[in-house]
């Protein structure tokens, strides 16, 4: 009896950690909370900084980190803290979630170039 105990309490702990990992090895909250780094890059220039998109907060809109150097590609981009996915695939960055500094399309191959304001021309990539 014991020991169909254990194999009973076993089976439930193995049971809840597949759960909170969802079987694939990668935890629910780390699912919750994606953390995709970006390169932005200025008119092809060698010049580039780091953009974060992190934790989701709703739908459409997640929490947004610019490294501070990015000022120098488009001033006033460092204020950015929101990323906000349109349904039609383009991304603005803004300081309160709604007004945007700067609005991305999908560019051919991955990543985004940047449509408004026309200058400069951003592109913003994945980092691998």
């Amino acid at each position: 009896m014991k020991t169909l105990s254990a194999v009973i309490a076993a089976a439930a702990l193995f049971g809840g950690v597949q759960l909170f990992h969802g079987g694939s090895g990668e935890s629910v909250a780390e699912e919750a909370t994606p953390a995709n780094t970006y390169r932005l890059v200025a008119n092809g220039d060698q010049e580039a900084c780091a953009v974060t998109r992190g934790a989701s907060i709703s739908e459409a809109l997640s929490l947004l980190t610019v490294a501070p150097n990015c000022r120098r590609l488009l001033p006033g981009i460092e204020r950015a803290k929101f990323w906000r996915e349109q349904q039609d695939g383009t991304v603005a960055f803004s300081a309160d979630g709604l007004d945007p500094i700067v609005t991305f399309s999908v560019a051919d191959g991955d990543g985004y170039e940047s449509y408004a304001p026309a200058l400069p021309l951003l592109s913003l990539a994945a980092r691998k």
